[in-house]
């Protein structure tokens, strides 16, 4: 990267807006998208998979984005390492499975990832956000424009659960 040049962030959502609290993380990937950063890509899909690695490829820097039910915060920052062991299948994989799969093809680290976890309770077909899910899109959306008011891996973890 040449000096004084923009930080290129990917963020990779999953989620299906059909499926209740499963729709945070594409809500929330609107939401940062609608910002219009020219060194950030959005990226979408139901669910990660073996593909989102070369996603990583061009990228400073990472922010995976979904919902999950088993967490007590409405949002919830982390930073991601590669998982120890290669994924045992080719569709659903963890962003720590997507971040394994990058080194093994590119035989390289990828770019410092985070995962930003938001708090769902429901994920049933036809169901809309659930009171917490709507809470915890509003304590995503404020901690991903502080993320990206100041797009740096250091400054990200200092955001860290």
């Amino acid at each position: 990267m040449t000096e004084g040049a923009p930080i290129r962030v990917v963020v990779l959502a999953a989620g299906n807006d059909a499926r209740g609290d499963d729709a945070l993380g594409p809500l929330l990937l609107a939401r940062i998208e609608a910002l219009g950063i020219d060194a950030v890509r959005c990226v979408f899909d139901f669910q990660f998979q073996v593909e989102h690695a070369l996603d990583l490829g061009e990228a400073d820097l990472a922010l995976f984005v979904d919902a999950h039910a088993d967490q007590v915060e409405p949002a919830r920052l982390g930073q991601i390492e590669a998982a120890r062991r290669p994924p045992t299948g080719s569709h659903a994989l963890s962003p720590d499975e997507v971040l394994q799969v990058y080194a093994r093809v590119c035989s390289a680290d990828a770019p410092p990832c985070f995962m930003l976890s938001l708090r769902g309770e429901t994920f049933e077909l036809g169901a809309g956000l659930s009171r917490a899910a709507e809470e915890s899109l509003e304590a995503g959306w404020a901690l991903a424009q502080r993320l990206f008011d100041c797009p740096d891996a250091n400054r990200w973890r200092t955001h860290c659960a």
